[in-house]
């Protein structure tokens, strides 16, 4: 690219910015402290960021603060409207903070739209920004096995590999938006797994089985998933605590239904499965239970059967 990088990755040198420290974001973040970097970090309540700032972290006043002394700064926040407001902001937002050459990476499940529109932004400051969304819930960000999904300029993705491998394996999609397109797909992937786990588990036990048993017989045939290996316990547990929130499943999948809805295009596909998932998900919320856990899903098929 003609816009320079700052020098190569390594912990001595490279200033690691990081915006957004809920389950997911503080998981990795940790593991780039442990990794040897340098971490500033940015917190909407102060007190969130305590965990971190033991490990050595310090705590900015504002994106704009934290793009200032950092190299390369990373997202993780909840709604494309977060991504918008931290990143573009005129006067607190990480591009008008940061330094040329300096690298945006929005790890949020964001619009592919907003991020072809950041992508352009920051090139025109003659900055770099990539769209990496990541998949495997909080076990992956704490372990270090996340599925990345890269969108951009390839060469800034093959820059970044020092810190993608702190997270897991990352994988280039293409062109800007391809990673936050990408992640859209999982989720409606994710979401079908999901109900089919929740609804085999409900007609388990109401069939008499024993729902570990149940589990255990099925894992290794054509039904067992990840999905049914971060979160089946889980679901026999009632173990309702978030990785990722329910919430956050009506707009991840929402981006992929709503454009069917709101298009004529007939190459846009039709996905009535992702439609039924969305609207159970938001079933969900309604029931005011949007910051439970996605596994939660299997409580909306308890219901329907009057449990």
């Amino acid at each position: 690219m003609e816009t320079p990088y700052p020098e190569p990755i390594a912990p001595a040198k490279t200033r690691i910015g990081w915006i957004g420290i809920g389950v997911m974001g503080a998981a990795m973040a940790s593991r780039l402290l442990s990794a040897g970097y340098s971490i500033t970090i940015y917190a909407r309540s102060p007190s969130k960021a305590l965990p971190l700032q033991s490990k050595g972290a310090q705590l900015a006043n504002s994106p704009y603060d934290v793009a200032k002394c950092s190299d390369v700064v990373f997202t993780m926040v909840g709604h494309p409207s977060d991504v918008r407001s931290v990143v573009l902001d005129t006067n607190h937002g990480i591009l008008a903070g940061l330094n040329p050459g300096g690298v945006i990476v929005d790890t949020t499940t964001s619009s592919p739209a907003l991020a072809r529109e950041i992508f352009q932004a920051a090139k025109a400051k003659g900055c770099h920004s990539i769209d990496s969304p990541v998949s495997g819930g909080d076990i992956g960000a704490r372990d270090g096995k996340l599925a990345i999904f890269a969108g951009g300029d390839q060469l800034a993705v093959n820059w970044l590999s020092p810190l993608y491998e702190v997270f897991g394996k990352v994988t280039y999609m293409g062109q800007a938006g391809c990673g936050q397109s990408c992640k859209i797909g999982n989720q409606i992937v994710v979401g079908a797994n999901l109900l089919g786990l929740s609804e085999g588990l409900v007609f388990a036990e109401k069939a008499g089985l024993d729902a570990r048993n149940f589990v255990d017989a099925v894992r290794t045939g054509a039904a067992g998933s990840m999905v049914m290996e971060l979160f089946g316990e889980r679901m026999i547990e009632g173990d309702f605590r978030a990785g990722g929130f329910a919430e956050y499943m009506v707009k991840d999948m929402g981006m992929g239904v709503d454009v069917v809805e709101e298009s004529d295009d007939e190459r846009v596909p039709v996905l009535p499965g992702a439609a039924l998932g969305k609207q159970l998900f938001a079933g969900m919320v309604a029931n005011g239970d949007g910051h439970l856990g996605t596994q939660a899903l299997i409580t909306v098929i308890e219901r329907l059967n009057g449990k």
